[in-house]
């Protein structure tokens, strides 16, 4: 095998940080992480105990009971678009999550997908925004070719609000688009039927490769209340689509199975079936390490005012196994980082913004501003991304950046050019890719560093996300720029014009800083979920293990023709 030269990055925390510094910067974080656990807690709880008690009443599970019992012990739900619909009313009511919980999740060893109704949350049904979730998690799916199992307690569309998910490009038909691209992929779909599911909902399990059916469950085009109005026909949905029907007479579903756990043991034997993952041979004989410094210490590494700067190298040391880190071309384009480290033994390639000042390749006296895509940094990057698609390597893209440099040089020096260079890459590699939004995500570079429209297979946002065009402050000072002098300041000397456009400006400012809150952007599905800074080395672990299952879908190659191996030989120094 090829020498993969891994080399030691990072240092004890107290090197990096005073002890001052890190408590002042985790007891900012804390504030706004306790806010982020206490929202997940009220999506989790769905409408609450009432709800729940109905649930049991019909002698159903709720659906995160069956979550439960369907994963491995001992292992963790990673879930995404827990806050889709956050802050959202339809009339008096909310909708938690959109009513749909999209998990990733081991079973039997597995990494599947989840999809399960919300039976806690108007029976599940399907709210605005709710198809659109369905979807992004199909998505997922289809990307990594990991099984699917649906949950299916679904009531149908809530239909005071039906015009807003029925119809449109991403409309629940859409749903069953998803699964028959799945079916044509090969892509395992497992379905367990445990209660409502009509309409749409009825839908949703057929293309499925498996259909379980409990006692209680019915699948139906129309409910019995529909039939009874329509051809005064005076029946129960169990007598027009349940089990009896589906899995002996018409062939909808294949076993039926008296209750939620018996449906929930038959599943995970269907996974179990499903074949082995390919982890163990792609990481060409290494095994899984922890990173040398715990991952709690990017409480204290990342600032949470985004103009301050941190080292990006430690924090790749608190995500790479063993703290172990090849940098490729680190003498250029010095904004950005770019290299190959193990996570969980697999090869990933990780791109990151630095922060702080960096030499300026144009003017070797000079320096410049990091966290910005300079002409070379845009040109390395690039470079970097393509020899990741042709090596068969995944990506994980930490963004902090502010946009692109600007000015007359920049146009000179064809940055346009450039970043178009690298927006085709991303647009073209079929490489998975997963982009993590660490602070700021501003501007074109957001788009540039695999941003959502990029279709990472998935985006993660953190507490301290930032993301929009551009600052408040800014764009207040460019919306009211005829009225300011060329130091910024209010050009008039009218009390009251002076008042007015103070007013206005930090009127604008203020609108944009809420705009740029990342629970805004989750709710709306602009980011898929929002974690703390500590379960990034977690989630990264997700990332690998995801992209390296699928045996025969990877095209990973032996690190002995690597692109990036020639990469690295063109930039030794000679002599």
């Amino acid at each position: 095998m090829a020498h993969v030269p891994l080399t030691p990055i990072g240092m004890d925390l107290g090197h990096v940080v005073d002890a001052t510094s890190a408590q002042k910067r985790r007891t900012v974080l804390e504030q706004r992480e306790s806010v982020l656990r206490e929202r997940r807690a009220i999506v989790e709880a769905g409408w609450g105990e009432k709800y729940v008690d109905r649930v049991h009443a019909k002698g159903k599970l709720t659906t995160r009971e069956r979550l439960d019992l369907l994963v491995d012990k001992d292992t963790r739900l990673f879930e995404v678009g827990t806050f889709v619909n956050w802050g959202r009313k339809f009339g008096k009511v909310e909708s938690p999550g959109a009513g749909v919980v999209t998990v990733f999740a081991q079973i039997e060893g597995r990494w599947t997908i989840v999809i399960a109704n919300d039976n806690t949350v108007a029976s599940g049904s399907w709210w605005p925004r709710s198809p659109e979730k369905i979807e992004r998690a199909q998505e997922i799916a289809l990307k990594l070719k990991l099984p699917v199992v649906y949950l299916v307690d679904c009531s149908g569309l809530y239909l005071p609000e039906q015009g807003l998910s029925f119809p449109g490009r991403t409309g629940a038909g859409h749903i069953f688009k998803k699964n028959s691209q799945l079916s044509d992929a090969g892509v395992p779909q497992i379905a367990g039927v445990f209660g409502d599911c009509i309409a749409g909902g009825g839908y949703m399990p057929i293309i499925s490769d498996r259909v379980y059916m409990t006692e209680i469950a019915y699948m139906v085009i129309a409910g019995a209340a529909l039939i009874k109005g329509a051809k005064s026909l005076s029946l129960s949905s169990l007598d027009i689509g349940g089990p009896e029907v589906h899995v002996h007479q018409s062939g909808c579903a294949d076993v039926r199975v008296p209750d939620d756990r018996a449906a929930i043991a038959c599943i995970r034997t269907e996974i179990a079936g499903t074949g082995s993952s390919s982890k163990v041979f792609y990481r060409f004989g290494a095994g899984p390490l922890e990173p040398g410094f715990p991952a709690e210490d990017l409480e204290a590494l990342v600032p949470t005012d985004h103009r301050m700067s941190y080292s990006a190298e430690e924090v790749l040391a608190r995500l790479t196994d063993g703290s172990l880190f090849w940098e490729i071309l680190p003498e250029r384009g010095k904004e950005m980082m770019v290299g190959v480290g193990r996570v969980n033994g697999l090869y990933m390639g990780f791109i990151i913004n630095r922060q702080g000042i960096v030499d300026d390749p144009e003017h070797h006296s000079a320096k410049k501003p990091a966290g910005i895509l300079y002409k070379e940094g845009i040109a390395k990057t690039a470079a970097f991304s393509r020899a990741c698609d042709a090596d068969g390597i995944p990506i994980v893209w930490l963004q902090d950046v502010s946009g692109f440099d600007i000015g007359v040089e920049a146009e000179q020096l064809g940055l346009l050019g450039y970043g178009s260079s690298l927006i085709y890459t991303n647009s073209t590699n079929s490489v998975p890719m997963f982009t993590v939004l660490l602070r700021k995500a501003s501007g074109a570079g957001y788009y540039a560093m695999a941003g959502h429209p990029y279709e990472p297979v998935v985006q993660l946002s953190t507490s301290i996300t930032r993301q929009a065009v551009m600052e408040g402050r800014t764009l207040a000072i460019a919306a009211f720029n005829t009225k300011l002098d060329d130091d910024f300041n209010i050009a008039s000397t009218d009390p009251e014009e002076i008042a007015k456009i103070e007013a206005g400006m930090a009127s604008t400012e203020a609108r944009i800083e809420e705009d740029m809150d990342p629970f805004r952007a989750a709710a709306q599905m602009d980011t898929d979920e929002i974690v703390p800074l500590a379960d990034l080395r977690a989630w990264t672990e997700v990332f690998a293990e995801t992209s390296y299952q699928a045996l025969g879908t990877r095209r990973v190659k032996n690190p002995r023709i690597w692109s990036l191996h020639d990469i690295a030989a063109l930039s030794e120094p000679r002599g």
